[in-house]
Order: structure tokens, then sequence, then C-alpha cells
């Protein structure tokens, strides 16, 4: 098993381009987390449930999902050196209607929302917590307003500058339902790609 203090100036570099933390204050967030694997399409966190982690991924991907109608839209991906959880439900405590499912092969440390209450509460982790909510707010913010001013084909073009090599990650169906399109039209503007 991989021992998770180890893994302290990786949790510093994935988020030194937002805050500079001491490595201190990473080896004391690694100290509190379990290093965990999850399969392709495996649920780490069930719908309706409440947000019983805070996930750090290590390798691999995850997707976060609400059921419309008759199927789950995906609403938000997290990719390696990222941080991911159905974080609405764990400030609240509450359930949420948010599903998160690996959709790769995928290690990642987990650290139990008691954990992470208890140091988010100390100096340093009430900034993280701060920087992390405000990256997380920009970013959401910035995805709505494509979504509503760009083309479809404008949303991949971003989505692919984003994140390289995301549709040899992702299935097709995963990736249009992020852009709010059907599967035929991500089809129709790969193929315009090539």
């Amino acid at each position: 098993m991989i021992q998770t203090s180890s893994l302290a100036p990786l949790l510093k570099s994935a988020f030194d381009p937002y805050f500079n933390a001491p490595l201190a204050t990473w080896i004391a967030f690694a100290d509190n987390c379990e290093h965990v694997k999850f399969k392709k399409e495996e649920v780490i966190k069930p719908q309706n449930t409440v947000e019983r982690y805070f996930y750090f991924i290590i390798e691999g991907s995850a997707g976060i999902f609400l059921w419309k109608e008759h199927n789950f839209v995906c609403l938000d991906f997290a990719f390696d050196r990222q941080f991911c959880s159905d974080y609405m439900s764990l400030l609240t405590q509450q359930t949420s209607p948010l599903q998160v499912v690996a959709l790769e092969n995928s290690e990642m440390l987990r650290m139990p929302v008691a954990q992470y209450n208890r140091i988010t509460q100390e100096s340093m982790g009430q900034v993280l917590r701060l920087v992390a909510a405000e990256s997380s707010f920009l970013s959401k913010q910035q995805q709505q307003i494509e979504l509503l001013t760009k083309s479809a084909n404008e949303r991949y073009e971003i989505l692919l500058q984003q994140f390289p090599g995301i549709h040899n990650r992702i299935s097709q169906h995963h990736l249009a339902s992020y852009l709010g399109i059907t599967p035929q039209s991500l089809s129709r503007i790969r193929r315009a790609h090539r």
C-alpha cells in the first residue's frame, strides 16, 4: 500500500497554481487520507446520499452526474491531480441528487468529511478551502457562460484545449452530455475536426 504522506509533494504541485502553501500543510493533509482505487464506471458516491469523503485523483478520472428525465447528465469532470467530490453535499452534509462515478480505473486519496472539516478550520486550511471554492466557482461560471454563448463546436474546442486527449479517456456519451449535445452531434463535430 502506498504511504499517503509521500504524496504530499504531488498535492502541493497540483494546488500551487492557485496558492503556494507550505509542504507541511500538504503532509498534514495527506496524513489524514487513505489510498483507494476504483474501477471504471464504479459509483464513488451514489445519488441521493450524503458525501462522506473528499477526494484527490492521483491517476484516472471521475465525473459528476445528475439524473434528468431518463438518463444521467454529466455536469463536470475531474482528472489526474485534481480534487473531486459532491462538494455541495460535503459542505451541507445533506443528501444531493448528484452521483460521482469513476470514468477510468482510478487511484485516489480520500479524506473523511470529519477530517476535512477539522483541517479546513485551521488557519492555512481556511485559506486553501477559500481558494479552492473561489477557483471552483470561477470555473463553473465560465462553463455556464460558454454553454449559453458558444456554439457546440466552440465548446468542444475549448474542452480539447482544457483537457488534451480527453476523447481518448472519456466516452463519447459522457462528453456529449457535458457539452449539452447528442452523441450524434458530437460525432459530426469530431469528424469536422479531423
